[in-house]
């Protein structure tokens, strides 16, 4: 009896270690890839990556699959998936490793008393050598649309390329994004970082936010001493790196207020603030780029946006640096194959020089 117990256990043991590595997800995501598989791969099951286009999507069950057969490259764009695979990849080998990715942004307690506030969470990609800067990636919304692969893990590698510790930010939009919640969230997001740094391996002074479209303008908001990072208590950001920001939100104001704050129209909210107006002595350094043939910004007014925020921060002498292409559209991400091609190398140069 006992030999047999003994050749039993001794089995077991020795099948625990193929039993917990086939537990984990492999590392061989490309452009090609579905989305349906990247969604059952285990490792990015258990990272709890938010890996949906939409808003609803993952908690909406009619809708939850609407996406599934299409290729990562059909859902982010050719100009942003390699860079979004090699992000993917890297993801799951850090979680193989036994890394944690995603961060919750509050409490149970204060999820609670705002159910909208579960949705307000960051995915870590550690920088190879610890005591690196770090870049908050806030990606472009549209109210519905959630960026987070787009903008958040493509952005996400290509800084750790540079040897950047990265937290791509998942921020509450749509409806959900009344009363200032993604500032709130931006800010607790630095909060958090700052007080655990030691923990994620990066330094507190010198932190980069980089944000695409409607998220570059969130991120100009918070460089605004009062209206930002002094607010809520953290460092002063050491520069702001914007893909196609939003400047100036004056057309659509009325549908975000209708949409958000309708009960409390009569305060300024974030989307109240164009960025060229917030500009003044000691706002961060930037880094800004855009196309000509940009017909989003057409549509919000094209000279009220890149052109207005160039000439406001000119006019108060901050360190700045703009790219001007003639042809690069919105929503281009990463911009590979396209005429921004390289742009977020020289916005990490730009972020090195000014921080050194």
């Amino acid at each position: 009896f006992w030999p047999v117990c003994l050749g039993l256990c001794l089995a077991a043991l020795l099948a625990l270690p193929a039993w917990a590595e086939s537990s984990l997800g492999q590392a061989n995501i490309t452009p090609a890839t579905t989305m349906k598989e990247i969604r059952a791969n285990p490792s990015i099951q258990g990272s709890g990556l938010y890996t949906y286009v939409h808003t609803w999507e993952r908690d909406c069950e009619k809708l939850q699959h609407n996406h599934d057969d299409e290729t990562l490259e059909e859902v982010v764009g050719s100009a942003s998936a390699p860079s979004c695979a090699a992000g993917l990849n890297c993801l799951v080998e850090n979680y193989n490793a036994g890394i944690r990715v995603t961060y919750k942004l509050y409490t149970p307690e204060e999820i609670a008393a705002k159910p909208s506030r579960d949705h307000a969470e960051m995915y870590y990609f550690p920088a190879e050598q610890p005591g690196a800067k770090y870049a908050v990636v806030l990606s472009g919304n549209a109210l519905v649309y959630s960026g987070e692969l787009r903008g958040g893990v493509s952005t996400a590698w290509e800084l750790h390329e540079q040897g950047y510790a990265v937290f791509a930010l998942r921020y509450r939009i749509g409806k959900e994004a009344g009363e200032d919640a993604p500032l709130d969230d931006l800010g607790r997001a630095i909060q958090f970082i700052t007080a655990h740094a030691a923990d994620f391996g990066v330094q507190t002074e010198g932190y980069a936010l980089l944000g695409y479209s409607s998220g570059g303008q969130i991120a100009g908001v918070f460089g605004s001493a009062e209206k930002g990072w002094q607010k809520y208590g953290v460092p002063k950001p050491g520069a702001l790196l914007l893909a196609y920001p939003i400047n100036d939100f004056t057309i659509a104001k009325p549908i975000y207020c209708a949409l958000m704050d309708v009960d409390d129209w009569m305060q300024e909210h974030y989307y109240d603030y164009a960025l060229s107006n917030l500009i003044a002595p000691g706002y961060p350094p930037v880094f800004l780029w855009y196309g000509k043939s940009d017909r989003t910004l057409k549509l919000f007014g094209f000279e009220q946006q890149g052109p207005a925020l160039q000439k406001a921060l000119e006019a108060d002498s901050i360190p700045y640096e703009e790219k001007v292409y003639e042809k690069a559209g919105h929503g281009i991400g990463i911009g590979l194959g396209t005429e921004a091609e390289g742009w977020l190398a020289e916005a990490g140069k730009f972020w090195r020089q000014v921080t050194s």
